[in-house]
């Protein structure tokens, strides 16, 4: 298969990039204007893009068979950018697949995506505008998995001690995952055909028994239906 990922010198963006050159993935790295990439990622082919700049997409993911979402506003006194990178950017490299013929998304948003009442909507409503870019992409058509992840660590220790928490949807509130795990629960998700058109959170810890992504589907979907 052949892997777009934007958002790829971002920091779990990169580990996403790494992981699926691990799983065999012919990979593409899609970058803002003067990005830096990780050393060991700089053999990757690469295309610079605006999200503002719908024929850069095009020309970026053009024969491809997937994308990986992994942009996220920054944070900034500029409270505009959820709107104009969760949401807006979002819906442009959506229509960009739809151009271009790439039926596969995963799209990384956040726990709590859509909630008013949370302390990260004071950074320009960020939750909100991740739910819009969501919805966009449940809307779409495609084959889509939305991947929404806890509080995200930079630890690289013991990773193989900790197993994931999935669950649906509005279920999980304030526990964390290290990046690392969830760029593999990304490229999990590219080999789990059960995760198409779900949304799963991701949450990990020490304590809970490690299950695969297409156990713990089965698992959710029996229990809620």
């Amino acid at each position: 298969m052949k892997l777009a990922i934007s958002g790829a010198s971002g920091k779990t963006g990169y580990r996403i990039a790494e992981e699926a050159i691990k799983s065999g993935y012919d990979v593409k790295l899609l970058l803002r204007q003067n990005s830096e990439i990780n050393e060991n990622l700089r053999k990757c082919d690469s295309s610079i893009i605006a999200l503002n700049q719908p024929k850069s997409i095009d020309n970026a993911i053009k024969g491809y068979d997937a994308l990986i979402i992994a942009t996220g506003a920054r944070p900034s006194i500029d409270l505009t950018g959820p709107a104009r990178v969760d949401a807006l950017g979002v819906k442009s490299q959506i229509l960009s697949c739809h151009r271009t013929g790439v039926k596969r998304i995963i799209l990384v948003s956040s726990l709590c995506a859509g909630r008013w009442i949370h302390p990260l909507n004071l950074f320009g409503l960020i939750l909100i505008w991740k739910r819009v870019g969501e919805r966009a992409l449940e809307e779409s058509g495609l084959d889509w998995t939305i991947i929404r992840p806890g509080g995200l660590s930079e630890s690289e220790e013991e990773l193989d001690k900790q197993a994931i928490l999935y669950s649906g949807p509005d279920v999980q509130q304030d526990a964390y995952i290290p990046r690392r795990l969830l760029a593999r629960s990304c490229i999990e998700a590219l080999k789990t055909p059960e995760s198409i058109n779900r949304i799963l959170e991701v949450t990990s810890d020490i304590s809970i028994r490690a299950v695969t992504m297409k156990e713990a589907i089965a698992d959710i979907y029996a229990i809620s239906t």
